[in-house]
């Protein structure tokens, strides 16, 4: 498969994409090399919202990839910048890790207790039930439900853990509100991503390994996909599947850049 320079921009997903754990996919470092070179942006995306982004800058960059935290966005980035747009002077009721608040308050977030009006749901290991009980009262007041992204599983190096999928549902079926969710499958976390890297969403490309995720949003939002065998789907999952990428390749070392 060939890439032009026309395109606007990259969007790449990380584990199973472009790498395992803390093994990168051959080739991986090459091709996203050959992106800078030919002078397109692109952008590594995950809904992972339980680091931040300089906790995946320095796996990359110790796996040989030659980037900036720049060129990172996770669904908690995405989200945050969604909020500083679109809901400028929100006060965040936040459950998160303690590093990913940091990182979303860098981003300008008004991350309080006091009368928030804003409930943030990111994928937050230290979760308690303190925190889930008035998460729960403050959106059956009233308070607008936003959370990072919607997988219910995520994977590990050797099986999965719980994701905030269950928690989304929880809070949706107590209170009758409906959640903002920014991460993949969605659509806001392409148009976020597109901001970072300055491009038109519309001209953009999705390389993934995930077809219910990467590939659905590219599907769902009129962009080309590109889906790799590196991860978690395989060519037999992809016959059964009603989502269907533009493209297939082995591995990300297979796509070629022409001028």
């Amino acid at each position: 498969m060939k890439l032009g320079t026309d395109v606007a921009g990259v969007m790449l997903d990380m584990d199973g994409t472009v790498y395992h754990g803390d093994q990168p996919v051959e080739g991986a470092a090459q091709f996203v090399a050959r992106l800078r070179k030919a002078g397109i942006p692109y952008a590594f995306i995950t809904n992972n919202s339980s680091h931040t982004r300089g906790f995946y800058y320095r796996r990359l960059s110790s796996m040989g990839f030659d980037i900036s935290e720049d060129e990172i966005i996770t669904s908690a980035t995405a989200t945050a910048r969604y909020l500083r747009e679109f809901r400028p002077g929100a006060r965040v009721f936040l459950l998160a890790s303690p590093e990913v608040k940091e990182e979303i308050v860098s981003y300008g977030v008004d991350v309080t207790d006091d009368r928030p009006d804003t409930v943030l749901l990111t994928f937050d290991r230290t979760i308690c039930y303190d925190r889930i009980n008035r998460a729960y009262h403050l959106i059956a007041s009233g308070a607008e439900l936003i959370a990072t992204h919607p997988d219910d599983l995520c994977p590990t190096e050797d099986f999965y853990d719980v994701d905030i999928g269950p928690f989304i549902r929880l809070f949706e079926s107590l209170t009758g509100k409906k959640a903002t969710i920014i991460g993949k499958p969605n659509r806001l976390m392409l148009e976020m991503a597109a901001k970072v890297m300055n491009a038109d969403p519309s001209g953009t490309v999705m390389i993934g390994d995930r077809l219910y995720t990467d590939i659905r949003m590219a599907r769902d939002a009129g962009i080309r996909s590109v889906l790799v065998l590196t991860g978690e789907t395989s060519e037999e999952d992809l016959v059964s599947s009603e989502i269907k990428p533009d493209y297939v390749v082995p591995s990300v070392a297979e796509i070629d850049i022409f001028p």
